[in-house]
């Protein structure tokens, strides 16, 4: 049974008054200080309970387990990769960042290399965030616009209110208190995350005359829940997928200005650590959970007889398989849990997102925290002028996207902001590794020329080898290429001359 469109529209409005209570909570008495870094105070296993949500997007929420029948459970050798990266990021990065007393980690490219390193950094975290997010959330809008919106037979509801709605809502409990009101957000989200994949699974079990062991070994003995794949020239080889998750973990988590800057919000680099170790061990069996779920669909949709949706050249829609169960055929329990996940998954990954953009924005671009003549009143005028500047971005590009009407777009778009990560690779771990000197000037056109190199390798390989796929490892080629070329155009560092 189909739910009603005002049942769900009534439960997402309770969800974000739920929301706007925490920011109101956190958010009187903040500063300046309370929005970059929440006054140094936050608690490491909220930190870690919520990064859950900003590494689980609405697209993960509706595309993993919607992908599984194309892929499998293969998606598991990447976050298996994630767990060596996370030690990474642990045992190199935060340590780093600590040291430095960081509040932008694009503040290091400059201490190490000069200003427009910094920029650069920190313009490639802006053109991956900004599409990223946007593209995020458009996906989840146009699942809530179809399923909900546009259910309401005796009014139209445009799609461009509807995004308004959203934007604006995400702008009222993010605008004043920043990391200190998003640490507690995010936990509040994941917590509904996570539950919407537990209780999809269970209304699954529920709707069926399954057993729980009987649904473990329908999951165990599926054609869907092979892991490991061993043909190297497929995307979903092993060591493509486990070394791909090693260094999109490092570059979409330690380089990436949105993941760290709850990291280091905490009083010391030791709960730093904690909260990355934990965090990481959850991701994994979360992610688990997304796989299982997926699985289950299948099984049962077989099962039951139930059509799967398509396009019109037949082609299986995989991002429609998750929400058409659910609120077409799970009942109104299902409908409402797949509703409330997607939401938390869709804004916990693109809430932080105005707020980081606007740390990167004002301190790497703008530079206002050098700016000690300028009064804290303009200062903090200005941080609101940014953070409500990229709501009002995000908003545009959602719209455009919209007009484009294009789910491939959206898709070209995630990839390129994988492009935008393999220069950032390549300059931390150059800057950390070698003692050597690159002139800053160069160092912008060697990080754009990288992703453009990277491109045409992409293209070329699979004319060189026959049936090659590239996957993940698109992301440490274009950083061994940035690194490659720092290292062409750099020389050693001159020892002091001791008289």
């Amino acid at each position: 049974m189909a739910m009603s469109a005002a049942f769900i529209l009534l439960c997402i409005a309770l969800y974000f008054g739920g929301l706007l209570l925490i920011a109101y909570i956190t958010g009187r008495k903040s500063d300046a200080n309370t929005y970059f870094i929440g006054n140094k105070a936050s608690p490491w296993y909220a930190v870690a309970f919520g990064m859950l949500g900003d590494s689980l997007s609405g697209v993960t929420y509706i595309s993993v387990p919607g992908n599984v029948i194309n892929t499998q459970f293969s998606y598991l050798q990447l976050v298996l990769g994630y767990l060596v990266g996370y030690v990474i990021i642990a045992k190199v990065l935060l340590p780093l960042y600590y040291k430095m007393n960081l509040l932008s980690i694009y503040t290091y490219l400059e201490t190490r290399f000069g200003r427009s390193t910094q920029k650069t950094g920190a313009f490639f975290f802006i053109l991956s965030r900004t599409l990223g997010a946007a593209g995020r959330l458009y996906l989840a809008a146009g699942v809530i616009q179809f399923f909900v919106f546009d259910r309401f037979e005796s009014i139209h509801i445009p799609f461009a209110v509807s995004v308004s709605v959203i934007i604006a809502l995400m702008l009222l409990y993010t605008y004043k208190g920043g990391i200190k009101t998003l640490v507690w957000t995010d936990t509040f989200q994941s917590f509904f995350l996570i539950l919407g994949v537990v209780l999809s699974i269970a209304a699954i079990i529920s709707s069926t005359d399954w057993s729980f062991t009987t649904a473990v070994s329908k999951l165990v003995h599926s054609n869907h829940s092979q892991v490991f794949f061993f043909d190297w020239h497929k995307s979903t080889f092993f060591f493509k997928q486990f070394l791909g998750g090693v260094f999109i973990a490092v570059t979409m988590t330690g380089l990436d200005q949105n993941m760290m800057q709850k990291n280091l919000s905490m009083s010391n680099l030791k709960d730093a650590q904690k909260n990355i170790y934990w965090f990481s061990i959850v991701l994994v069996i979360v992610n688990f959970f997304f796989l299982a779920l997926g699985a289950l669909l299948f099984i049962y949709q077989q099962e039951k007889g139930i059509p799967l949706p398509m396009n019109e050249a037949g082609k299986i829609l995989t991002d429609r398989v998750f929400p058409n169960l659910a609120l077409n055929y799970l009942g109104a329990f299902a409908g409402l849990v797949f509703i409330i996940g997607l939401t938390a998954a869709t804004f916990s990954s693109a809430d932080s997102v105005l707020t980081t953009l606007t740390t990167s924005m004002y301190i790497d671009m703008f530079e206002l925290d050098k700016k000690t003549l300028l009064p804290e009143k303009k200062k903090t005028f200005y941080r609101h002028a940014i953070h409500i500047g990229f709501a009002v971005l995000l908003w545009a590009c959602i719209l455009v996207f919209n007009a484009i009407n294009s789910k491939a777009i959206i898709d070209t778009i995630l990839i390129i902001a994988g492009y935008t990560y393999g220069p950032l690779l390549g300059l931390f771990s150059f800057g950390i590794l070698l003692k050597r000197n690159v002139t800053d000037k160069i160092i912008p056109a060697i990080c754009l020329a990288s992703p453009l190199l990277t491109y045409g390798l992409n293209l070329l390989l699979p004319v060189l080898i026959e049936g090659y796929q590239s996957g993940t490892e698109i992301i440490l080629l274009n950083g061994i290429i940035t690194f490659g070329g720092l290292y062409l155009f750099s020389k050693r560092e001159e020892k002091a001359v001791i008289a």
